[in-house]
């Protein structure tokens, strides 16, 4: 397949929500999914004689490795990865997600089924959360049973654009109801990722924070590390309310104020 058509055969068999630029030896596709951070999920393309090769150059791994504390995965994480990529029909190689289109293969299936896969495995993050997450999360369980504040750990909400997202806490006062998430991370270079996945939650769930039974965000930062800086505070304060771990007594006034 000459590599001058292959974005030609995409854009007629995927559309417009796939779009292809020339990237240096590769063709770069732009997909419609996204990365639990709201980053795309970009695929490379390229030639090789009958047959094309579709990756993701490793940028799914990469990007789970930023969302962790530790530099290796443990065997049953590797596992999850594995069975991940099996189900999709896609290889591993080298921390690369990859398929091969030969000449009876749809490219365009082949792409869609790449960019199915390094969906499926970044959204094993949220199996990945560290110890360090998980305590805090009991801890603020905890803080809220003693206050006598009803609510429902790990509640599962559509947005907008009809994908679900798990929140830690949905809180219910006399006054009005929150939705709660923890943000917690040991590691400095994962801090942004982190509050850009808080971003992208409460963008796609917004519809729920608007009529007369609007809930309230609050995005409870788990300061105890000194990992967060100015503007991941400021990343999340346009679409929530901003509360500190450390900071609890606060905590607790915003989820009984009134709107």
């Amino acid at each position: 397949m000459n590599q001058a058509n292959l974005c030609q055969e995409l854009r007629d068999r995927l559309g417009e929500l796939f779009s292809c630029s020339d990237q240096g030896e590769f063709q770069r596709i732009r997909t419609p999914y996204l990365y639990p951070d709201g980053d795309y999920i970009d695929l490379f393309v390229k030639a090789d004689g009958d047959v094309v090769s579709v990756s993701d150059l490793g940028e799914t791994l990469r990007w789970l490795r930023s969302q962790t504390l530790s530099l290796r995965r443990s065997p049953k994480q590797n596992t999850l990865i594995s069975d991940a990529v099996l189900t999709h029909g896609v290889e591993l190689y080298k921390g690369m997600l990859l398929a091969r289109c030969r000449n009876t293969d749809s490219l365009a299936e082949v792409t869609t089924r790449v960019a199915q896969g390094c969906l499926r495995v970044s959204d094993l993050w949220f199996t990945f959360r560290n110890q360090a997450v998980e305590s805090v999360s009991d801890e603020v369980a905890d803080f809220l049973t003693e206050r006598d504040l009803n609510f429902e750990s790990g509640a599962r909400l559509a947005g907008r654009s009809g994908r679900g997202w798990r929140v830690d806490f949905h809180v219910r006062t006399h006054a009005q109801s929150s939705l709660v998430y923890v943000l917690s991370t040991g590691s400095r270079s994962a801090a942004r990722s982190v509050a850009e996945h808080v971003l992208a939650v409460w963008y796609d769930l917004n519809h729920l924070a608007a009529g007369p039974e609007a809930l309230r965000f609050v995005s409870l930062f788990d300061d105890t590390a000194d990992v967060w800086s100015t503007e991941d505070f400021r990343l999340v304060e346009s679409l929530s309310n901003v509360s500190r771990w450390s900071q609890r007594e606060e905590f607790a006034e915003v989820l009984a104020r009134a709107a």
